[in-house]
């Protein structure tokens, strides 16, 4: 059983920087993907960004133009997701992630239903 804590989120002005830290207890397996979801209210779920922790290999959310990095820590099981330029419409609650994996599609990893893990989420809140 993997358990996740979220922390890092904050209210900032348009602009400003976040570190979001997310902490794997557990134990996170080679094959496992770890990625980083976003829920604005009233709103659907929205795919941020996703780390193979095997290769490393990293894939982002469309809208997200490049101002967000996801790193990993692999001696702490963590997860990092660093966001630049944010943005009222970044403004969400921030959830870590983990999927098993072995899907066959990795655009199955854009969707939530892949990752059987869920953190508690982390506010974020970005003024204009």
């Amino acid at each position: 059983q993997v358990q996740l804590v979220e922390s890092g989120g904050g209210l900032v002005k348009t602009g400003a920087s976040l570190r979001l830290s997310c902490a794997a207890s557990g134990g996170i397996e080679s094959n496992y993907v770890v990625g980083w979801v976003r829920q604005a209210p009233g709103k659907d779920y929205e795919f941020v960004s996703r780390i193979s922790w095997l290769t490393g290999g990293t894939e982002y959310g469309d809208s997200l133009n490049g101002r967000f990095t996801i790193s990993r820590d692999d001696a702490k099981d963590t997860v990092y997701l660093q966001m630049n330029s944010l943005k009222p419409d970044d403004t969400a609650v921030y959830s870590c992630t983990v999927s098993r994996g072995g899907y066959a599609s990795t655009t199955y990893y854009r969707t939530p239903r892949a990752y059987e893990y869920w953190g508690q989420g982390t506010q974020v809140t970005v003024s204009s």
